[in-house]
C-alpha cells in the first residue's frame, strides 16, 4: 500500500495553532518537514509534534519520511509552496507507488485577511527604519490628500469605471492606516490605533442596525432611516440639527445638506432672497442657494449637475483651442 504526503496549507495570518482537527490529528501522528521555523512549528512541537526543518530539495526527504513512517506532512510557507506541490506531482506521476500525495487546507484566510497584510505593511512603513516621508507626516499635512483621494474614487464612480473605483478605494484606505500609525505615535492619553478605529465602526454599525443585530422590526426604508436618526440623536446629543454637517465640503453640496438637514427635522426656514441682499456677491450666493434648493424639490441633485455641466464645457474648450505645434524638419 502506497504511503502518503500531506501537503499542509495554512494561513499565515491566523494565529498560530488555529488548525482545524483533521490537520491537528495528522501533525500529531506523522512527521512534519517545513522549509524553515515559525510560531506555528513551535506550536506544533509544544502539542507533541515532530518537526523537522529541510535545507534544501524536499521532496527526497519527504519520500524518506513516508517509506519509514508510512505518512508525512509538508508544512507548506506562506506562500504555499506551490513549486516543490508541482515537483512532487510531477513525480509521483512518474512514480505512483512512491506514495500518494493530499492537500489538506490546515486554516485558511477569513474575509478581509488581506488587511492584516495592509496595516502589516504600513506599521513597516511608518516606523523606524522605513519610509522617511511617510514618517516625517502629520494628520494636518494628510488632510488634502485624503480629499484627493476620496475624490478620485468619486470620479471613478462617476465613470462607472469599477476597476479604477477598485484602486482609488485603496488608496483611500491607504490614507485611514497612515492616520491611525501616525496616531499610534501621540502622546499617552490621546493615541489610538487601527483596532480602535474598527472597533468603534463594528459598535456602531452594530448599534445602528437593530433590525440585523437586535431582532427589532425592519420596516420600510423610510422608518429604518428614522431610527437610525433616532439612535445617532441619542449617541451623540446636539444643540442644533446642523451639528455634525461637515462645512469643508464644496459650496454647491454643503448648501444641499443643509436644506435636506432642515427639511428632515422639519424646518420651513425660506432661504434667503436675492433681491434683498446688499451686494453683488450676496445676490450671487442667495441666488445660487435657491437654485439648490429648487433642485432639490426637483428631486435633483446641484453638484452633480454643475460637475457635468462643467465637465462638458471643458470638453468644449479642449475642441476649441488650436493644435499643439509640429516639430518640422527644416
Amino acid at each position: 500500500m502506497a504511503g502518503r504526503i500531506v501537503l499542509l496549507v495554512t494561513s499565515p495570518r491566523l494565529p498560530a495553532g488555529l488548525l482545524t482537527a483533521a490537520a491537528w490529528d495528522v501533525v500529531r501522528s506523522a512527521p512534519v518537514l517545513t522549509g524553515a521555523e515559525s510560531e506555528l512549528t513551535v506550536a506544533i512541537r509544544t502539542a507533541g509534534g515532530r518537526v523537522s526543518v529541510v535545507d534544501g530539495p524536499a521532496t527526497q526527504p519527504l519520500l524518506d519520511a513516508v517509506g519509514a513512517h508510512g505518512t508525512a506532512v509538508w508544512l507548506a510557507g506562506p506562500g504555499g509552496d506551490e513549486p516543490l506541490a508541482r515537483e512532487l506531482g510531477l513525480r509521483l506521476a512518474r512514480e505512483p507507488g512512491l506514495a500518494e500525495l493530499e492537500l489538506m487546507y490546515g486554516s485558511w484566510d477569513p474575509p478581509g485577511a488581506r488587511l492584516l497584510d495592509a496595516v502589516a505593511v504600513m506599521d513597516r512603513l511608518a516606523s523606524p527604519g522605513g519610509d522617511p516621508w511617510k514618517r516625517a507626516q502629520t494628520h494636518e499635512s494628510l488632510a488634502h490628500f485624503l480629499l484627493e483621494e476620496c475624490y478620485e474614487a468619486y470620479d471613478a464612480i462617476d465613470a462607472g469605471d469599477t476597476d479604477a473605483l477598485r484602486e482609488e478605494l485603496g488608496d483611500v484606505l491607504l490614507q485611514v492606516l497612515l492616520h491611525a500609525r501616525l496616531a499610534e505615535e501621540l502622546p499617552e492619553g490621546e493615541r489610538w490605533t487601527v483596532d480602535d478605529v474598527a472597533g468603534g465602526l463594528v459598535d456602531k454599525m452594530i448599534r445602528r442596525n437593530p433590525h440585523v443585530f437586535a431582532g427589532a422590526e425592519a420596516g420600510t426604508i423610510e422608518e429604518i432611516t428614522a431610527n437610525w436618526d433616532r439612535i445617532k440623536r441619542a449617541e451623540k446629543p446636539r444643540g442644533s440639527v446642523l451639528d455634525g454637517v461637515a462645512l469643508s465640503q464644496p459650496a454647491l453640496a454643503l448648501a444641499a445638506k443643509i436644506l435636506q438637514r432642515a427639511e428632515r427635522f422639519g424646518l420651513a426656514v425660506p432661504p434667503p432672497l436675492a433681491q434683498g441682499q446688499v451686494d453683488a456677491e450676496s445676490r450671487l450666493g442667495a441666488s445660487l442657494l435657491a437654485t439648490v434648493a429648487a433642485a432639490r424639490e426637483a428631486g435633483l441633485d446641484a453638484e452633480a449637475a454643475l460637475r457635468r455641466a462643467a465637465l462638458a464645457y471643458a470638453d468644449a474648450v479642449r475642441a476649441a483651442e488650436p493644435p499643439p505645434p509640429t516639430d518640422e524638419p527644416g
